[in-house]
């Protein structure tokens, strides 16, 4: 069938032409489920950047440690001014964060973000890529029930003073929770919010489905194991062969718990209302090392279980019940920090040591020390400017004998 075309005289678009388009510029916009939302995430894989510790490297070498690592996601959970400049140019996306600690001033009004954003975030754009602020952690399902009254107006505050400043479409209000919001997660389908919780979750999530912004869930199977290693196949934990569960309700079947823990936050969401918002673990790991009541914390394990994530992470799959939806994750965390308090786990979560080299091997490099070495990024520099150099002087020697 032959279309009818239009000309106009002058050969300026017809009004048939121009409505055509627009509508199909219409379609293309509202049929992407993505098309409003701020991307704060690249790719799948990502690293929480922790440093509560005195012996860790300095800022200028992480930002070489996570580009030999190809990471391109990072969390803080501040917004510090050295960590800011040294992530300038490196073109990994960032997301800072306001501590529980400022959470009451922030909830008091709009004025307060804004001298927060206009310290803490703005001088900083665009050479540093800041795509998230994280409104305090783990808020909802704590101690502090002060602290959830006031978590909603501080994150409506901070998203007011960011749209004032016309950076709503670039950097993302957010805020992770713990598994303590959960009032049952096993199997996956009874994943449900506790009572007490959700009168201030169902007003959080409205706030976050109307400015696009995901569920963020920091998901640990290996403080399930811990708590309960004796009816918890480790194998299951670390995503190694198991019978696994089956989910009768979904007539689902789970060999990993890393999964079991995401579509349980998706069936509490279904629940709540929001069954389409997007699910991303904004921290998950497993410890190398741990206290003698804490199973399961070992070298071995803690290498068995990032390493079988980030290969799962890679491929870029979904879950069992949201198989559509690439799983995203931040590892916690990039390094050992000897300075965390409580049991001998929390010093232990760390890709690499204090030194910057690797706690064990999954796949990166550290961080190379020696003066007769150099870096996988300086050697990749390097080649790359000699490479640069030889093309401009093939250049410059076939201009000259042409």
């Amino acid at each position: 069938m032959e279309m009818e075309c239009y000309y106009s005289p002058d050969n300026s678009p017809t009004k048939q032409q121009m409505g055509f388009f627009f509508w199909l510029l219409l379609i293309f916009f509202f049929s992407s489920p993505n098309a409003l939302t701020v991307r704060a995430f690249t790719g799948t894989y990502g690293v929480n950047y922790g440093r509560i510790a005195d012996n860790i490297p300095p800022p200028s070498s992480v930002v070489t440690l996570l580009r030999a690592a190809k990471i391109k996601n990072v969390r803080i959970y501040d917004a510090d001014h050295s960590v800011l400049t040294a992530f300038k140019g490196s073109g990994i996306e960032i997301v800072v964060g306001i501590g529980n600690e400022f959470l009451k001033d922030m909830s008091v009004g709009e004025d307060r973000a804004m001298n927060w954003i206009k310290e803490n975030v703005e001088p900083f754009l665009p050479g540093t890529l800041i795509r998230g602020i994280a409104i305090g952690n783990e808020i909802l399902g704590n101690t502090d029930m002060e602290l959830w009254e006031v978590l909603l107006p501080a994150a409506k505050n901070v998203y007011n003073a960011l749209k004032r400043l016309g950076l709503t479409d670039n950097i993302q209000v957010q805020t992770a929770h713990s598994e303590a919001v959960f009032g049952s997660s096993y199997p996956p389908s009874a994943g449900a919010f506790r009572e007490d919780v959700l009168q201030y979750m169902k007003p959080l999530l409205q706030f976050f489905s109307q400015i696009k912004s995901p569920f963020y869930i920091n998901a640990y199977p290996f403080l399930a194991y811990k708590s309960d290693p004796n009816n918890i196949d480790l194998k299951y934990a670390l995503f190694e062969s198991n019978s696994g569960i089956y989910d009768a309700k979904t007539k689902l079947h789970y060999d990993n718990m890393f999964d079991a823990m995401v579509d349980a936050a998706y069936a509490a969401l279904e629940k709540a209302g929001f069954g389409k918002m997007e699910v991303i673990v904004s921290e998950t790991g497993w410890a190398s090392k741990g206290d003698p009541d804490e199973a399961g914390a070992t070298v071995k394990n803690a290498r068995i279980y990032n390493y079988n994530l980030r290969k799962r992470l890679m491929k870029k799959k979904g879950t069992p019940y949201r198989p559509k939806i690439p799983v995203k994750a931040y590892i916690f965390a990039l390094f050992n920090e000897n300075l965390k308090p409580g049991p001998t786990s929390e010093r232990n979560f760390g890709l690499f040591k204090a030194d910057g080299s690797i706690s064990y091997s999954i796949g990166f490099t550290g961080l190379v020390t020696s003066s007769a070495s150099s870096s996988l990024v300086s050697l990749k520099d390097s080649l790359a400017s000699c490479s640069l150099a030889l093309t401009t002087c093939a250049a410059v020697l076939l201009l000259k004998f042409a």
